[in-house]
């Protein structure tokens, strides 16, 4: 028992863990959504989305809904997770992993809707690319760390519901 309280709270490799998930919003904040806002003020919505414009594609307009949408889910998601990490809540790695598995399935999935209308355009293109490959490094590291760490096992457990075993028959 004494060893699992050294193993308690917000220290070694988890330091690791907390920058990322502190950063995850903040690139969201400062990078991705004031790229979507300008998309949708400075006319290029309109000029991809408007049937008589050269630059239309029917797709076009689902595109950039899915991916607002998704950058919008994953703020709130990343603010969520920011919560759950420092209240050392039982639920920070399972939702840590499922956004971690969302990244993984949407950058390719991304990437090939961005290529039903840009054929022309390379499947993966070197951001897309570098974007995917961090997402799978942090995956390869961290989804075991989450599953297998008792320093995870011992310091998220706040609001962890107690298994208790009825000794009374059916």
């Amino acid at each position: 028992m004494g060893n699992e309280k050294n193993l308690e709270g917000l220290r070694g490799w988890l330091i690791l863990v907390a920058i990322g998930v502190i950063i995850a919003p903040i690139r969201l904040l400062s990078v991705e959504l004031p790229m979507y806002n300008e998309i949708l003020n400075d006319g290029t919505w309109e000029l991809l989305t408007t049937v008589d414009s050269e630059l239309y594609h029917p797709l076009w307009a689902p595109v950039l809904i899915t991916e607002i949408t998704f950058s919008f889910v994953l703020l709130l998601a990343s603010l969520y997770l920011v919560v759950l990490f420092f209240s050392k809540h039982y639920l920070f790695p399972r939702v840590f992993i499922a956004l971690t598995l969302a990244m993984l399935i949407f950058i390719p999935f991304d990437a090939w809707l961005v290529s039903q209308v840009m054929p022309e355009q390379s499947f993966f293109d070197t951001q897309t690319i570098r974007d995917f490959a961090r997402t799978v490094v942090s995956a390869a590291i961290w989804i075991p760390y989450m599953l297998v760490s008792k320093r995870v096992k011992a310091t998220f457990v706040v609001k962890k519901p107690s298994m208790k075993i009825s000794s009374t028959p059916m």
